[in-house]
């Protein structure tokens, strides 16, 4: 039985570091396994000020996930419209691009989704030049994939911060 379920404690932390990487709730899975071990361990396991800090650490992995394309948008000369454009086209790519590739697809087309929405808004409502309005949507396309590379090494500090607390 303890080794079912410690394959099925690796298994969901597999599912979640998986999931953040292509940009979905990864992290929020991590938390679910381990707080499904805390409970199936009769509390003994990790603690509830451990779990608590996993759960911090999960929400600051969204946040920054979802305002790091705003940033690479606005570090590559972009306003603040171009920042909340990018943020639209994320979310807007990631649920086109979801349904035709399923896990792919939604971190492509958030990536894509952020690129065209930073530059249709700095072309279209800015009326910089095709050149500036391209460099700001590739600098929300970078900002996207490091928001992913970030959650996802949140989601190694919530692992740390399981192990440290067993």
């Amino acid at each position: 039985m303890t080794i079912i379920a410690w394959t099925l404690f690796a298994l969901g932390i597999t599912v979640g570091l998986s999931l953040n990487l292509v940009g979905l709730f990864g992290n929020w899975v991590i938390l679910g396994t381990i707080a499904a071990a805390w409970a199936i361990s009769g509390f003994e396991r990790f603690g509830f000020g451990a779990l608590l800090i996993m759960a911090i650490l999960a929400a600051l992995g969204e946040l920054l996930e979802m305002l790091a394309a705003g940033y690479g948008a606005s570090r590559f000369g972009g306003g603040r419209g171009a920042a909340f454009a990018s943020l639209l086209g994320c979310i807007a790519g990631a649920v086109v691009g979801t349904p035709w590739f399923p896990l792919v697809g939604t971190l492509a087309g958030a990536v894509l989704g952020a690129f065209a929405g930073a530059a249709l808004f700095e072309l279209l409502i800015v009326n910089k030049t095709p050149h500036d309005s391209l460099r700001t949507g590739f600098g929300a396309a970078l900002g996207r994939i490091g928001g992913v590379f970030a959650k996802t090494a949140i989601g190694i500090a919530i692992l740390i911060v399981a192990l440290f607390s067993l």
